[in-house]
């Protein structure tokens, strides 16, 4: 834990003790990393359940930084089941993106690493990866075809001196190992610019990414993301910067997509109407952790936790006049100092006497439902 003045500054020394401390761990954790001629053996896995497309149990991803470490993602497990939509729900900073970086690989090293925990991904065929095991050349060949990511903000993933064939193209010469000609790459990305709902697709194949709307560019994020067929997408918000209308259009063109090659969508979002939309599972998240799951229905039919119930309703209700909407009192609390009782009592409003003891672990209301909080322990605990 970082060491503040009164002032609330670092020193100059203890800035300095945990640069080197941060050194010491990312040189550990990139040693094992940057080995080569890993043996399969080290990263295969087996699936807890086969019918789970990825399984993530007590994963913990941090990040090292001069003021301390982060604890972005501290002990997460939910698994994405095959052919499913998982909406992964949360305000911003709760983790949602870095638990998909950290499936993907793609977090910012040596300062983000995955610490602990693992990521089980189905093959297929009874075998299974540990990704947070997996050497980077493995996760090539992974990345595009088992899993694919549809990025935030489309004008920043996609590259502005190449036109948006290129990119296209890119990809499917890069993951495909049937090495196709070049004609029938160009055939394949054209495909894919009409599946995604593009009309002119001989024209956009031309075109850089900035004469482009930000509808338009967004579908061929999408149409790269689809470009192998994988078996799991991750969308990380991918209407945030879209209107109403396209946003619609987007979401049906996910939804039909995903059965069309029948993946597993694992859905990044704030916006809970498009979970109750799109979602099949809901995972809600706050401050690194999972503090409630199950399916959309009993989500939005039953809300437990009292973070879940604060953003069911802080949303506007159609037909449902309110002069102010609810809004969620406190702040969340520093990622690199987090207390160490539950997260959400300093800003909840239905805190029980236990609240002030260690984390809740998850309790079970139902088959699929789970909370973390004390105010269902003397429930469980009393049948």
């Amino acid at each position: 834990m970082a060491k503040k003045n009164n002032d609330g500054y670092l020193s100059a020394a203890e800035t300095r003790r945990i640069s080197r401390q941060n050194r010491k761990t990312t040189n550990e954790l990139e040693k094992k990393r940057k080995r080569k001629n890993v043996p399969e053996s080290e990263y295969l896995t087996t699936m807890k359940d086969p019918g789970n497309a990825v399984e993530f149990e007590d994963l913990h991803t941090y990040f090292f930084t001069d003021v301390g470490t982060v604890h972005s993602v501290d002990g997460i497990s939910f698994d994405v089941p095959l052919g499913k939509t998982v909406g992964v729900v949360g305000e911003s900073g709760c983790g949602k993106s870095v638990t998909s970086l950290s499936l993907m690989q793609l977090l910012q090293r040596p300062q983000g690493q995955i610490v602990s925990g693992s990521i089980r991904l189905n093959l297929g065929n009874g075998k299974a990866y540990d990704i947070t095991k997996t050497p980077e050349k493995v996760m090539q060949k992974l990345r595009g075809n088992f899993i694919s990511m549809i990025f935030q903000e489309p004008m920043t993933a996609l590259n502005p001196v190449f036109r948006i064939g290129e990119q296209i193209n890119e990809v499917i010469a890069l993951h495909d190992d049937e090495g196709k000609s070049d004609e029938s790459i160009k055939e394949r990305t054209i495909e894919l610019l009409e599946m995604v709902g593009i009309a002119n697709s001989e024209g956009v194949y031309k075109m850089y990414p900035h004469e482009l709307s930000g509808g338009m560019r967004q579908r061929v994020m999408i149409a790269m993301a689809l470009a192998c067929s994988p078996k799991i997408i991750i969308a990380d918000e991918p209407t945030t910067a879209l209107d109403v209308t396209i946003q619609a259009q987007i979401l049906d063109l996910l939804r039909n997509l995903k059965d069309k090659i029948n993946s597993s969508i694992m859905f990044i979002t704030h916006d809970l109407g498009v979970i109750a939309e799109m979602a099949d599972y809901v995972v809600v998240m706050y401050a690194g952790r999972v503090v409630e799951k199950g399916t959309a229905l009993e989500i939005f039919a039953h809300p437990s936790h009292p973070y879940t119930i604060g953003l069911m309703a802080s949303k506007p209700v159609v037909g449902k006049k309110a002069e102010k909407l609810y809004s969620i009192p406190g702040k969340v609390p520093n990622p690199v100092n987090m207390p160490d009782y539950c997260y959400f009592k300093d800003r909840c409003e239905m805190c029980v006497s236990r609240c002030s003891g260690e984390y809740p672990g998850m309790i079970k209301l139902s088959d699929t439902h789970y909370v973390s909080c004390y105010r269902y322990y003397d429930e469980k605990e009393g049948k």
